[in-house]
């Protein structure tokens, strides 16, 4: 599958890149490159339940989110460690030593080939969670076909209706022509949400919405898009833990989400009948970004 790499297609920029001798519009080359691995608390109950999600956080990203949490890793000169598909399945399972509930694979589109290799050799040596993939929602769906059989639940974003707030935001103007196509293959893969007998997600789509300040138009045309494409087939995270800084560029983002924002969006999930989780205003917190040093990665 890694000859896939040498005219890469495999998310929506389709740089066509040979990552083999060069890094393509997302940053990454050949190699995987991973920055942390470890029990998080901080995904919605059901992912994270009482021991944590087994989370694998890749580096590079195929957007360019000018808010990004995760900078250090997600850009085009990222931090970060390269890692073989047999060091990355002895990190999978020894998540799972550790106690996971699942695998969480964030951010990890610029790598499907090696995480299919990766998890093939980590479930012949008896890994047995379910396997999270958890994606900015700006997705190749011919990529997703790939992870058909591999993945139980997905984790998108549904980031932006507008294309104007997408392209001044995320410089991807066409986010939304790929998300709710990626949406919907995801769905059509999981299925309905299911559950295990201690309420932890089995499989299922989650889509998750960061509300960003100013924008309470636009997080409404996600809600109601939702509602009407996907209903009650998928779980939906409305997400108020945005958190400002390096924001200069952009003073109207410099700010957090207000409680009417964040309170008349709840009031309108409600009434569209969506089902899923919302959070509470101390979630606004850098906290929730982890140390990107290396922790947890099992040496090639």
């Amino acid at each position: 599958m890694t000859d896939m790499l040498k005219n890469c297609q495999l998310c929506p920029r389709a740089c066509g890149a040979d990552r083999t001798k060069s890094r393509g519009a997302c940053g990454a080359g050949i190699e995987i490159e991973a920055a942390r691995a470890s029990l998080h608390m901080w995904e919605e109950p059901p992912i994270s339940g009482t021991n944590g999600s087994g989370t694998v956080f890749f580096s590079h990203c195929s957007l360019g989110c000018v808010f990004c949490q995760n900078r250090k890793i997600s850009r085009r000169e990222a931090e970060g460690q390269n890692i073989t598909a047999d060091a990355l399945a002895k990190t999978f399972l020894s998540l799972e030593k550790k106690g996971a509930h699942n695998i969480n694979l964030v951010t990890g589109a610029h790598y499907v080939p090696q995480i299919i290799e990766a998890l093939q050799i980590a479930r012949k040596q008896g890994l047995s969670l379910p396997v999270v993939y958890n994606s900015s929602g700006y997705e190749q769906v011919e990529t997703l076909q790939l992870l058909d059989g591999h993945i139980d639940i997905y984790l998108p974003d549904y980031k932006y209706y507008s294309s104007y707030y997408a392209g001044l935001y995320s410089h991807a103007e066409d986010y939304r022509e790929f998300a709710v196509p990626a949406i919907d293959e995801m769905v059509r893969q999981t299925g309905a949400p299911q559950f295990d007998q201690n309420g932890l997600l089995k499989r299922g789509t989650v889509i998750r919405h960061l509300m960003l300040p100013g924008l309470a138009g636009d997080t409404a045309q996600v809600l109601r898009d939702i509602a009407s494409r996907w209903g009650d087939s998928v779980l939906v995270s409305l997400m108020r833990q945005y958190t400002p800084f390096d924001m200069q560029d952009y003073p109207e983002l410099d700010r957090t989400i207000t409680a009417e924002e964040y309170a008349n969006a709840c009031t309108l999930f409600g009434e569209l009948g969506l089902g899923g989780f919302f959070q509470q205003d101390e979630s606004i917190s850098e906290s929730f970004i982890p140390a990107f040093d290396g922790t947890g990665l099992e040496e090639n």
